[in-house]
């Protein structure tokens, strides 16, 4: 653990005393999730030395540290973005403070854009793989070759469509493409993204995903289909529309949590 990483895992320790093994990191427009916590500790992200900020609505900006469904949790509540102007390692750096204190497993989540057009606004997809497009990467200057075959655990996949049959839900899988934003994608550039064989694009998560599984952290990805992506609908995107319709998405979204959270604990 380097000297940030320490600072800021240390300064968390002070306000609270974590047990969790369950992170979550929750993107734009989900962070309702934390109502639902039993006796919740906030600790916003500006508090928490060389912890990066995010400037995106959406995302409030705060670890929380309680407990859902019986079972402790540290919950990040918003994200920052490579867009924003961070470096990578800026990005990742929450992703380091959670292994420093001692998450084992990672639900990441975020808003997307669907590419396959069996997808519709308000669906939960669980990721199943990845293609990035950010001609970056969290581990650049490293020799930390990661095996990214798995990238996303099948186990935990497995566990959140059982969960999913039990309550009702419907869950898809499918390939989250990332693109640099915040400019949204061009028609041409989705076009693109289909015959890669992504079925969703996005402007996170990725990196995240990265360093999870590089600090042996499994990883359960989950995207909120926001909008179709560009030149599916003619329609123009907006941010507003992606947080609107994961507002309206998120009791599905949090019934799905709370009973992988459930089972996991």
């Amino acid at each position: 653990m380097n000297k940030k990483v320490k600072e800021a895992v240390e300064t968390i320790k002070k306000r609270v005393k974590p047990d969790a093994k369950i992170g979550i990191i929750l993107g734009s427009g989900l962070g309702s999730l934390i109502e639902e916590f039993n006796d919740p500790v906030h600790v916003p992200f500006r508090e928490i030395p060389h912890f990066p900020i995010s400037s995106v609505a959406g995302h409030k900006g705060e670890a929380v540290v309680g407990s859902l469904a019986g079972v402790s949790l540290l919950a990040y509540s918003g994200r920052v973005h490579y867009y924003e102007g961070y470096t990578m390692q800026e990005v990742v750096f929450p992703i380091k403070v959670m292994a420093g204190l001692g998450i084992e497993t990672l639900i990441i989540t975020n808003a997307a854009g669907a590419v396959n057009e069996a997808f519709s606004p308000g669906n939960i997809i669980a990721i199943n793989d990845h293609i990035s497009l950010m001609g970056d990467n969290p581990l650049r200057g490293t020799a930390d070759f990661v095996d990214m075959t798995e990238a996303y655990s099948r186990d935990l996949r497995s566990l959140a469509h059982e969960v999913a049959a039990a309550e009702g839900i419907k869950l898809q899988e499918g390939v989250y493409l990332v693109l640099n934003g915040p400019s949204y994608e061009t028609p041409a550039e989705i076009r693109l993204a289909k015959n890669l064989g992504a079925d969703m694009v996005g402007m996170s998560t990725i990196p995240e995903t990265i360093m999870a599984n590089s600090l042996g952290i499994k990883v359960m990805g989950l995207s909120m289909i926001t909008n179709m992506a560009a030149g599916i609908t003619g329609e123009p995107l907006t941010h507003e529309e992606v947080i609107e319709t994961s507002k309206k998405g998120a009791e599905a979204f949090k019934a799905l949590v709370r009973g992988i959270v459930q089972r996991l604990g």
